[in-house]
């Protein structure tokens, strides 16, 4: 009777013996892993100066802790831009002729994502996660990720960004002493446009006020904001909804401004035109903020020091407090369950909350984590940020509590019809301008010049075309 006690006993430490053993192991036992045979992992990505420093430096710093101990080895490749990474993965996907293999993990937006997934290539990961590891990410970070029929996460958020607007403050405050202008205007984008016709006519008629990059996301949040989702994804299927009154206030607010000159587009990005002071707001990422000039440049000559001030990104009255959700995540290619619980296990470990902030917010990017997107928990950490990088982080920070992220999901053509949204009402404001320069160099007047085309025939012509560009893009 003691013997059998004895041995029930023997059996029963045994036991907790081997669970507190898989506790500690957990996935590493259950696929596998060892040090002895470790897995190698290659990653494709874009990330280049700080960033590209900071993701080898994390790449090593895995490989010699976690990696070690595990049996996971990660060799990173930077393959230039978004657009060279982009095609680089799409010929291998593709199996085009002298492409390379694809990667175990390459970095890539919701389209890119979609088409490497239309081929059968793209990973489900939610079974290498918890339930309660999934609670600690951004919601709207994962919901991205998720765009398949089924729902399965298919890309890992690992860095985040959003609009801000971007201020010359120094040149603001001439102007604001002089007409008593208001920051508090800049907060709607119909405040936008009264403010730059008043800088425009303060000026002289000389200088534009505002500018800003990404005409995209001006179309999809500012349809959001407005009550239409442009882009309807479900299971892939995408149900396009040009609502022409919503389309109207967006021309009436960016391409009526554009031609009368109270806007501005000018070199390749717009923080360009504000260094050269032919505008003195922008909207843009984040990650643009580091790129904002501290001087403006008035000839080879003749430069100006300026103070910076960052705002919230301007919404239109009375619409929804929407804000634009972007940066690419990591995808993990399909393979065999041990490589992509090896990939997760690095996704994971890359995205622990203050390892996030140190590669993130150096750049404008956001933490993808709950808790790391807090000012306060930011500025404990030993990343050296400039007081713009500082001031900007603070308002996308806030913008990311206070708004409803956005960003549609992937579907065929989407990268087509997103170019649509770049391009059209741009160029044709672009075109128009330069008709209403030839009619006042021929001695027509600025009011009677614009009038030629702020007219809604010239609208009703452009909505025509811009509607059957975007349903051609989706066929």
């Amino acid at each position: 009777m003691k013997f059998s006690v004895l041995r029930k006993l023997a059996l029963v430490m045994a036991l907790v013996l081997l669970f507190l053993t898989g506790c500690q192991s957990g996935g590493a036992n259950k696929y596998k892993l060892s040090p002895k045979d470790p897995v190698s992992l290659e990653i494709w990505h874009y990330y280049n100066g700080p960033q590209k420093v900071a993701f080898d430096a994390l790449v090593s710093e895995f490989n010699e802790t976690v990696g070690a101990e595990q049996g996971i080895v990660v060799e990173a490749f930077n393959y230039g831009s978004i657009n060279e990474l982009i095609q680089k993965v799409l010929d291998s996907a593709n199996k085009k002729v002298g492409s390379s293999e694809m990667p175990d993990i390459f970095a890539g937006y919701s389209d890119t994502a979609y088409q490497v997934d239309q081929l059968g290539l793209v990973a489900p990961l939610d079974a290498y996660l918890t339930e309660e590891e999934l609670k600690t990410y951004l919601p709207s970070y994962l919901e991205e990720g998720r765009f398949d029929k089924d729902q399965n996460l298919k890309i890992f958020p690992t860095a985040k960004s959003t609009e801000v607007m971007m201020l010359n403050k120094t040149d603001w405050d001439n102007f604001a002493s002089a007409t008593g202008a208001k920051v508090e205007d800049l907060s709607t984008m119909e405040g936008v446009v009264q403010t730059a016709k008043a800088y425009y006519e303060w000026s002289g008629g000389t200088k534009a006020f505002f500018g800003r990059d990404a005409m995209a996301n001006y179309f999809i949040i500012g349809c959001k904001e407005l009550g239409v989702e442009i882009f309807s994804v479900n299971n892939g299927e995408v149900s396009l909804n040009v609502d022409k009154k919503v389309i109207r206030k967006l021309w009436d607010n960016y391409y009526v401004p554009y031609v009368n000159g109270y806007f501005g587009a000018y070199g390749k990005f717009r923080s360009d035109d504000a260094k050269t002071g032919q505008i003195i707001a922008l909207v843009g990422s984040t990650t643009g903020a580091i790129y904002f000039p501290q001087e403006v440049t008035v000839s080879d000559t003749e430069s100006y020091p300026i103070e910076v001030m960052t705002l919230p990104a301007p919404v239109f009255e009375g619409g929804e407090p929407y804000a634009v959700q972007q940066g690419a995540g990591l995808v993990v290619t399909k393979s065999d369950e041990r490589k992509e619980y090896a990939a997760t296990l690095f996704l994971k470990w890359f995205t622990e909350s203050q390892r996030n902030i140190d590669f993130s917010v150096g750049t404008g990017y956001l933490p993808v984590k709950v808790d790391a997107n807090d000012m306060a928990m930011i500025e404990k950490s030993d990343v050296e940020m400039t007081d713009i990088m500082q001031e900007t982080l603070q308002v996308a920070i806030d913008t990311v509590t206070t708004h409803e992220m956005y960003t549609n999901k992937a579907f065929a053509g989407g990268t087509e019809a997103r170019n649509v949204l770049e391009n059209s009402l741009q160029d044709k404001a672009n075109a128009d301008l330069d008709q209403i320069k030839a009619l006042m160099e021929q001695g027509m007047s600025h009011d009677e010049a614009v009038a030629q085309f702020d007219t809604d025939a010239n609208f009703d012509a452009w909505f025509a075309e811009f509607q059957k560009a975007l349903e051609g893009a989706i066929k």
